[in-house]
């Protein structure tokens, strides 16, 4: 095998080799040598392995993996990707083969096979085994051809937030069905994005510019890897997911690049089974009105410090019982929960829409390479230097009834089958430029709940304030703060002194002066920019009072039947948790007419009441903090120690506390960058912490402070010019 290794400045691999085989291999590598404890907390929680080693708390997510069958579907899509296209399949091999060099090199550096295969570079990774590994006393395993299908099923399975269909049938349940449209918002289990795209007849270059940030849950290590990937059949750089060959989401070919949000589509659906145990084993009634058999086996999970737990495997006609069974929840109700989701029922993950991309010259190329995307279903923005657009959604979504996306429905009923696959929609350009931040927009047809329009209204008027813009431009909307969503608790600040319009439910008590120290606050607040700046007290005191507002409405009486969540597996209970719910839906519930007959002024005052009686709060960095997860907690790590940040929920600079639990945030951009059409190596990119996924490395944080003051690295892509930096 012939590859080579090169790191630049900042610890980014950079790899060439003579075949897409031999690169995936090296790209294995490289990624096991920088982060092989990521990857084997991966696989492990693909298998649902991960409580042997991490403990009981990891035994929740273990069951659902186990009784979602997602090792064994990941194991179907690989067999039937050898069969349809062997040679994709070939190239996840090498890369899982080059995981397993890498591992090895990593634990047994002394059999390193670096001669023949690794150019070392001046700032090589370390052959030291992740400290996580002592700490646990895990050894690095051994990846199957399969691993990076599962690892990319386990990373998705809950991004379509099925887990929703189970608050709006609880909600509905308790509060009327009315409460589904009241607590409508984006859910605690979303991931989105921003991204956007301004064609050449709006940039300094003549050519498109594609900026934008994926959000999600900031781990550490990151869940983009920058990686820069070469061969004869194409140069590529772009953010990877470690684990996963390629480069899925964001990447540049140096002619085409593109970009993705999550299109909020809804392609998971939950089935209510009535399941019976015979003498054979355990039988589901099915829509047809006659019972069949189900399949069902036994697993058994190993928990570090305590004792094995023994899972039941059940599937139906539908999908996997991934809650409940023959004797109901855990709490003795009658009920249990199958999945269907596409990859179990197609055996296909779009991994052959990998290799394509890669070779993508233009943009019809991307757009052939998507109509093979399975999931997750995004949104799609690419563009070419030849001046091609695209604009589309990318990925499998059923066709079914309508019911089906908004609870569990009844397995027993017919009416809920699917019937086919939706054709993904495309949309076109508005002045030049497109926007994509989880809105409604060209997915409408395909989802239920979409994120506000805040981000996405606010990009676009920032994208509408200059006629031409170019890479270095790009930052400012990236960091931008301003909070739109902060008007409505801003307008009852704004009524409390004035008798209530008739928009608003009148109070159940006449309207009181405000104490002097809330009329000030009021006073500060209406006076406020609305920008949810890190070194801004104002912004701190409008979260303070928004969280105690959040508090009051969830503790009401009114909503106390929405306050005990059923029993479904706790790794689904953030879904159901009415304190977030009601943070997220804040909104909503602040402007409608009604709310179950609760004082909404009267809730308010209190607040503001309860929050100007505190001493004088500090910035808003000092208790919006990041919250990275980590798969083995540092305990001599206090919440303290992490930076200070900037932004919310519904700034384009997402960082999300949840209102009314907590301001630290654990979920925000997990990278930034800027596909410069015009030339490539003014591109620009950052992640939260850094190229290295081991502790003590000088790339494990070295982005960090970049990430945090909206800076972005250079995107380096020329091996024979090493002053540029590559090394």
């Amino acid at each position: 095998m012939s590859a080579e290794t090169y790191r630049d400045a900042w610890g980014i691999p950079h790899l060439r080799a003579d075949t897409p085989h031999e690169l995936a291999r090296a790209q294995g590598r490289v990624t096991a040598r920088d982060r092989a404890w990521q990857l084997e907390v991966e696989r492990h929680r693909a298998q649902g392995t991960s409580a042997s080693f991490l403990g009981p708390e990891a035994l929740s997510w273990d069951r659902l993996a186990r009784r979602a069958r997602l090792a064994d579907t990941a194991r179907r899509c690989f067999t039937a990707l050898e069969q349809k296209d062997p040679e994709t399949a070939a190239w996840v091999r090498a890369y899982a083969d080059g995981v397993n060099e890498g591992l090895t090199e990593t634990t047994h550096p002394a059999s390193t096979h670096r001669a023949s295969t690794h150019r070392a570079s001046t700032h090589p990774a370390s052959t030291h085994p992740a400290p996580e590994f002592a700490r646990t006393g895990l050894a690095p395993g051994r990846w199957d051809p399969w691993t990076p299908l599962g690892v990319w099923l386990a990373t998705h399975i809950l991004f379509a937030g099925f887990p929703a269909k189970l608050w709006r049938e609880h909600v509905s349940t308790h509060l009327g069905p009315d409460a589904v449209a009241l607590f409508a918002a984006d859910g605690p289990g979303t991931a989105g994005s921003n991204g956007w795209l301004v064609s050449g007849e709006r940039t300094t270059t003549g050519h498109a510019l594609i900026a934008g940030d994926p959000h999600r849950f900031i781990e550490d290590p990151g869940v983009y890897q920058q990686i820069h990937l070469s061969c004869p059949e194409f140069d590529v750089v772009g953010l990877a997911v470690p684990g996963v060959p390629g480069v899925a989401h964001f990447g540049h070919t140096g002619t085409v690049a593109w970009a993705i949000t999550n299109a909020m589509a809804d392609y998971q659906d939950l089935y209510r089974e009535r399941l019976r145990r015979t003498g054979a084993g355990v039988e589901a009634l099915g829509p047809d009105g006659t019972w069949h058999r189900a399949a069902r086996h036994t697993e058994t999970i190993h928990v570090a410090g305590e004792d094995t737990v023994e899972v039941e495997i059940i599937e139906t006609d539908r999908g996997p019982v991934i809650a409940g069974g023959p004797e109901g929840l855990d709490d003795g109700t009658p009920a249990a929960l199958s999945l269907r989701y596409p990859p179990r029922v197609t055996a296909d993950l779009g991994f052959g829409a990998l290799l394509p991309l890669l070779r993508a010259r233009r943009v019809a190329d991307v757009d052939r390479a998507l109509d093979a995307w399975a999931e997750p279903v995004n949104v799609v923005q690419a563009a070419d230097t030849e001046g091609g657009l695209l604009h589309r959604v990318a990925g499998r979504v059923p066709v079914r009834p309508a019911a089906n996306g908004l609870r569990p429905v009844p397995a027993w009923e017919p009416g809920h089958e699917w019937t086919g696959w939706h054709t993904p929609p495309r949309a076109g350009l508005t002045g030049g430029v497109a926007v994509m931040a989880n809105q409604r927009g060209p997915s409408t047809p395909l989802g239920v709940e979409f994120a506000a329009p805040h981000r996405a209204d606010r990009i676009a008027a920032l994208l509408a304030g200059r006629e031409r813009w170019s890479a270095s431009d790009m930052p400012a909307i990236h960091m931008d703060t301003h909070l739109a969503s902060a008007t409505p608790l801003l307008d009852h600040l704004a009524a409390l002194t004035t008798p209530p319009s008739k928009t608003t439910a009148p109070p159940e008590t006449p309207l009181t002066p405000l104490t002097p120290k809330a009329a000030a606050l009021r006073d500060r607040l209406l006076a406020w920019d609305r920008h949810m700046d890190a070194d801004s007290a104002d912004a701190a005191a409008y979260a303070a009072v928004r969280s105690a507002v959040v508090r009051r409405l969830a503790a009401h009486p009114a909503l106390a039947p929405a306050a005990v969540a059923p029993a479904y597996p706790e790794v689904l209970q953030p879904w159901l948790a009415l304190v977030p719910r009601v943070a997220y839906a804040l909104e909503h519930l602040l402007r409608a007419e009604d709310l179950y007959g609760i004082d909404r002024p009267a809730a308010v005052r209190a607040a503001l009441e309860e929050v100007a009686a505190r001493p004088p709060a500090g910035p808003w960095g000092d208790t919006h903090r990041l919250a990275p997860w980590r798969a083995l907690p540092d305990a001599a790590t206090t919440h303290a120690e992490e930076p200070g940040l900037a932004g919310d929920h519904d700034c384009v600079l997402c960082t999300s506390p949840v209102p009314g639990l907590t301001d630290r945030a654990a979920r925000g951009p997990a990278a930034r960058y800027v596909w410069d059409l015009a030339d490539r190596a003014n591109s620009r990119w950052v992640v939260p912490h850094g190229a290295s996924g081991l502790p003590g490395s000088p790339h494990h944080r070295d982005q960090q402070p970049l990430w945090l003051d909206g800076g972005l690295a250079p995107v380096v892509t020329d091996f024979d010019r090493p002053h540029e930096g590559i090394r």
